[in-house]
């Protein structure tokens, strides 16, 4: 889905069993909103080395570090 904040209600209601993800593209974007526009670049450059892992292992390590360098600066985007 892309973030309709009513969207994920309507579609429990209608199959109460139903996991509701976010796009990642739709996540990302809400994510750069926080992100001061002097780091986005660098910032993306560090996130892309997750969502374009190999595997999952590599993905968590890759946001581990993504997290561990960008946290204290950005928690918010952590946060969503």
């Amino acid at each position: 889905m892309d973030g309709l904040i009513s969207f994920p209600e309507a579609i429990q209601s209608a199959v109460p069993k139903t996991e509701v993800q976010l796009c990642v593209v739709h996540q990302i974007r809400r994510s750069m909103r926080y992100v001061a526009s002097k780091d986005q670049k660098k910032f993306l450059k560090d996130l892309k080395t997750a969502y374009a892992a190999d595997t999952k292992d590599l993905a968590e390590q890759h946001l581990l570090f993504l997290n561990e360098k960008w946290d204290y600066q950005y928690p918010i985007v952590f946060k969503s």
